[in-house]
């Protein structure tokens, strides 16, 4: 990622045949992109066919240009639900705390919340997101793991500085 590129710029990737052909309004989309505005982050949003390859390429640009991508749509259990298996090929690997902490409080409203197989994972630096397609379960999704998104993209942006012992004064030293 470009260190020109926002930390706190978020992509909202909506996947969904039925917007992308124009004959539905993206209203998870608007809601995800809304919340997150409202979060801080600069926000823009592209809708792509529920198509693997689509969803890999529009993950992947992301990735080089935003901070965040955060997709909506294609995480239940039809066929055409294949926003995970495009994540997963994208990533380099997997923050599985944040899909249990969103089916978690998913669940906490419906028992459907567990047939939402979205992941979540980092791809060159940006954390990526599959949220589910219903706006209310977009919603609650985001909402589910807003406390750590920040410290999730500081972590992220570097420098990493694991190992390196620092010495607090009063502690004792080593």
């Amino acid at each position: 990622m470009s260190d020109a590129i926002s930390r706190r710029s978020a992509l909202v990737i909506t996947a969904s045949d039925g917007v992308a052909a124009g004959v539905r309004e993206d209203r998870s989309g608007v809601v995800v992109g809304e919340r997150l505005a409202a979060l801080g982050f600069s926000v823009e949003r592209r809708v792509v066919p529920d198509d693997r390859a689509a969803i890999e390429a529009a993950l992947i640009q992301g990735a080089r240009e935003y901070g965040l991508v955060v997709t909506t749509g294609g995480t239940g259990l039809t066929p055409r639900d294949v926003t995970p298996q495009a994540t997963a090929a994208v990533v380099d690997y997997e923050v599985p705390g944040l899909a249990e902490a969103m089916r978690a409080a998913g669940r906490v409203r419906t028992p459907m919340a567990d047939l939402s197989r979205g992941i979540a994972g980092v791809r060159a630096g940006s954390l990526i997101v599959n949220l589910p397609g219903s706006p209310a379960g977009a919603l609650e999704s985001l909402e589910a793991i807003e406390a750590v998104l920040d410290h999730a993209i500081e972590t992220l942006a570097g420098p990493y500085d694991h190992g390196v012992t620092r010495h607090v004064e009063g502690d004792p030293p080593g």
